[in-house]
């Protein structure tokens, strides 16, 4: 989006309207209030930033741009995301980012601040999946997290033991080196909302990778 210039536009106050900024290319929308369902479905280079919270199906199939919720997001954020970023700031319903996918330079990245319900990365296939734990006493992710799994990684920044995981998943410390991956999006996450990026990322991480042997793995040109 760099060297473009985008169109402004306001909507406020903002009562559950649905499909706010879908398909936007060329469009920053700024957001006070509470969006409905679908916003930035179908984004394809345009910026959302909502001062509020967020319903369901956030980014439905996103193919690039940016969306910042100043607050929490519903079920299936970031479903079928194919590029772009999103951040939340505080925590994600169920199902967030399920069948996620990347090809070529495309990668999307979905960062939650808090918590994330079960389900997260359901058949994800591709990008990356942050969750920060900020501000939370427990584990910061549901059950099932990772279910079919085949392409992409998760991050989970706790000191808690995660719940079980299915056998599509392996599970390891995160290395100095996994963190330097994610680095610019924690730093451009923390800068959005005001937290300090080099307290966060001096934590422990587990960091999640599909089981090499996965038999969905090949059904599927990247990941």
């Amino acid at each position: 989006m760099e060297g473009k210039v985008m169109e402004n536009k306001i909507i406020e106050p903002c009562f559950g309207e649905r499909f706010i900024g879908s398909g936007t290319k060329n469009i920053k929308y700024t957001i006070k209030g509470t969006p409905g369902n679908a916003l930035g479905s179908y984004l394809d280079g345009g910026e959302i930033i909502v001062h509020g919270n967020a319903q369901d199906a956030v980014g439905d199939t996103m193919n690039d741009g940016k969306i910042i919720v100043h607050g929490s997001a519903g079920d299936a954020l970031g479903y079928a995301m194919r590029g772009g970023l999103i951040f939340i700031r505080d925590n994600s319903g169920y199902r967030t980012g399920i069948h996620m996918k990347e090809y070529k330079e495309k990668k999307p990245i979905i960062i939650i601040g808090g918590s994330a319900g079960c389900f997260l990365g359901e058949y994800l296939a591709g990008g990356i999946i942050i969750v920060l734990g900020i501000n939370t006493r427990e584990i910061p992710v549901g059950d099932f997290t990772g279910t079919g799994m085949h392409g992409g990684k998760i991050f989970i920044r706790t000191k808690a033991a995660l719940p079980p995981l299915p056998k599509q998943v392996i599970v390891n410390t995160a290395e100095e080196e996994d963190k330097k991956e994610i680095s610019p999006y924690v730093n451009e996450y923390a800068s959005c909302f005001g937290f300090d990026a080099n307290a966060l990322l001096k934590d422990k991480f587990y960091i999640l990778r599909p089981n090499a042997k996965n038999p969905y793995k090949q059904l599927y040109t990247a990941n």
